[in-house]
């Protein structure tokens, strides 16, 4: 019982912090004072109080509400960042005030507000999606020390050492299970709600989530270097590479600003000076003028349209490691494919068995089993894989190099090989022309038939290329290092439009930089979809790298763009979708705010719209451009 409560206190004090759907502090505190200074607006505006007594009420709903902007508007004069949103709104306001313009300067500041506030709605909602994944940080690793437990920080266990998962229970590290079997959920590292099922000898991955079973787990890697980690890393990173839109955005604000001051200020000094003009209406035109030009409709809804399309993909299982990568899909007419492990399960299986005259396929299996039993060649252990029932007693067992093995049975000389052992044996065999590798058998000179082993295409791969070519991609390209035969074979059956044979690791590099050298005289751009160690090359150098990181290697994983936590090919289709609406809305954003801007500004300037619709122009184009942003958190991406 005392061992129950201190592992429970444990865990209850390393507990992390769970991602809440709720508004911030700061959030919070400007709700309160958008009330309050709303109140004291209503009460200086009604027939209650009159004379100074309104101008009371009237000053201080504006300090309420604007002496935070105020504030940060002088700090970042100082600092020099002068031409902000802070730097208009307090100027605008400010010299409303000074005309006497009481409830319009108080309004703006309102308004200003609360587009803030649903700017963090929208960013909270937006992070939402990705933060959700921070929930798979293990807090404590159970370890087993001989007969005894020890609940740990995950970062203590070393590698080789045995951990105890309860079920209910997040996998704190990668191993390999070496007891028990249990049904796992990988949902928040790969996207998918099917559960895995995990028995001794599988890979383990730190996030998951354990379901029924106890498990025993040897550690394979140190905490900084597991799944988890590397998933996390990748997830507080994600905003630090900026799209080239983002990029032209601010840029574009830090000129623009400057320019529509001096506008206004012209707008505000000229007509007075040059014709006579009333300076109290040029002066508050100016105003108008300053309320309207504020960019932050462009400013804000940009980055958080890139930030929900990235959380967006979160959600599908894919990580993408900054919104340039996001941005750069929108370009992309060529996607090549590594064959082993990306479009094919890289996993060798028994796909046919062909026995002749009166044997029969299990005892064709039986003899093939028995013979390669204690080979750990990856035939033969998918010949021990596809037979289950008992084996043979063997003697003699050698290989003979380049042919097969050769064993002897109850006293009778059996071959397990190739079509060279067959003919080197002088033994009359029907020749398999099926796709894969062949391996024949015969004992006593007397042929008995052929077992077909080949790599079969993963479930989705044909879906993969199709939802490709049906997003108008218009190459899609397979490099395998198989012979022309089995390659030909899986990029007829998939229908990629090319397919490349015969590859080593530097050969597939210089295909993918002839393909770029293709694609880039037509600005577009190429995509590598990858799993394998063999494949960081390629990876590196094509203009957008996919690593299939959930089964993937580290290296690949690392050297990628983008990682599709789960083993779907399909998700490359998937990612381009989402790339897609993210341009859709970021486009969607921009064109309305400048169109909206340049009108009343135009307006603003020759005096046919008042402060109050210069508030709609400005806080109101910004509310309405992230309520679009926001919108991607509620389009179906499935395909």
């Amino acid at each position: 019982m005392k061992s129950y409560d201190v592992q429970t206190d444990y865990k209850i004090k390393n507990k992390p912090k769970r991602v809440k759907n709720e508004l911030s502090r700061e959030t919070k505190i400007t709700i309160t004072r958008l009330l309050t200074s709303f109140i004291l607006l209503l009460l200086g505006s009604s027939s209650l109080v009159s004379g100074p007594v309104d101008v009371i009420f009237f000053v201080v709903a504006y300090l309420v509400i604007g002496a935070r902007i105020v504030y940060k508007a002088i700090r970042n004069i100082f600092q020099g960042d002068i031409f902000d949103e802070n730097f208009l709104m307090s100027i605008a306001t400010i010299g409303a005030i000074i005309l006497g313009e009481y409830p319009e300067a108080i309004a703006v500041m309102l308004f200003y507000e609360l587009g803030n506030v649903f700017e963090d709605v929208a960013v909270n909602k937006s992070k939402k999606s990705i933060s959700a994944l921070l929930e798979v940080k293990p807090n404590f690793a159970t370890l087993k020390i001989g007969q005894e437990t020890k609940i740990v920080d995950p970062s203590e266990v070393l590698i080789g050492q045995i951990i105890l998962v309860k079920p209910g229970e997040k996998i704190p590290l990668d191993g390999t299970v070496v007891l028990g079997q249990s049904s796992v959920d990988t949902s928040a590292l790969t996207g998918e709600s099917m559960p895995q099922n995990l028995k001794v000898g599988d890979k383990a991955l730190s996030g998951s989530i354990n379901q029924n079973g106890t498990l025993q787990i040897k550690v394979s890697k140190v905490y900084n270097d597991s799944t988890v980690a590397k998933i996390l890393d990748l997830v507080e990173n994600a905003s630090n590479k900026k799209a080239d839109t983002e990029k032209f955005i601010t840029k574009f604000a830090k000129i623009y600003t400057p320019i529509v001051v001096f506008l206004a200020l012209a707008l505000a000094v000229v007509p007075p000076l040059a014709f006579a003009g009333a300076w109290s209406t040029w002066i508050y035109r100016a105003l108008i003028f300053l309320v309207i030009s504020c960019p932050c409709a462009l400013v804000i809804s940009v980055p958080l349209s890139f930030f929900g399309g990235i959380g967006a993909a979160s959600r599908q299982g894919i990580l993408i490691k900054g919104s340039n990568y996001l941005e750069a899909l929108n370009s992309v007419d060529t996607v090549a494919f590594d064959k082993t492990g990306t479009l094919t399960k890289g996993q060798f299986s028994v796909t046919s068995v062909t026995p002749v005259n009166d044997v029969s396929p299990e005892q064709l299996l039986q003899i093939a089993a028995s013979v390669e039993k204690n080979s750990t060649h990856p035939i033969a252990v998918s010949i021990l894989k596809a037979y289950s029932g008992k084996l043979l007693s063997v003697e003699n067992s050698h290989e003979q190099a380049g042919h097969g093995l050769v064993a002897t049975i109850a006293g009778e000389k059996v071959i397990v090989g190739n079509d060279k052992a067959m003919q080197q044996a002088g033994i009359d065999y029907v020749k398999n022309t099926a796709l894969g590798t062949i391996i024949y058998v015969a004992k006593s000179q007397r042929f008995l038939g052929s077992i077909v082993i080949s790599d079969e295409p993963k479930r989705d791969a044909r879906k993969a290329i199709q939802l490709l070519n049906n997003r108008g991609i218009s190459q899609t390209v397979m490099l395998t290092g198989d012979n022309q035969k089995i390659g030909s074979a899986i990029a007829k059956k998939l229908k990629t439009s090319d397919v490349y044979t015969d590859l080593l690791p530097e050969n597939k590099v210089q295909i993918i930089k002839n393909l770029l050298q293709k694609s880039h005289q037509a600005n577009k751009k190429v995509a590598f979809v990858g799993d394998g160690i063999n494949d960081t090359p390629v990876l590196a150098n094509s203009d957008i790298g996919f690593a299939m990181g959930g089964l993937g290697s580290d290296a690949a994983v690392e050297a990628s763009d983008i990682v599709i936590m789960g083993d779907e090919p399909s998700k490359v289709s998937k990612t381009m979708k989402i790339a897609k609406k993210t341009r859709r809305v970021v486009l969607e954003n921009i064109s309305f705010a400048l169109i909206v801007k340049v009108l009343f500004l135009l307006m603003g300037a020759l005096g046919l719209v008042d402060m109050w619709q210069a508030v709609f122009a400005d806080v109101g184009v910004t509310i309405i451009a992230v309520l679009n942003a926001i919108r991607l958190q509620f389009i179906n991406f499935d395909n």
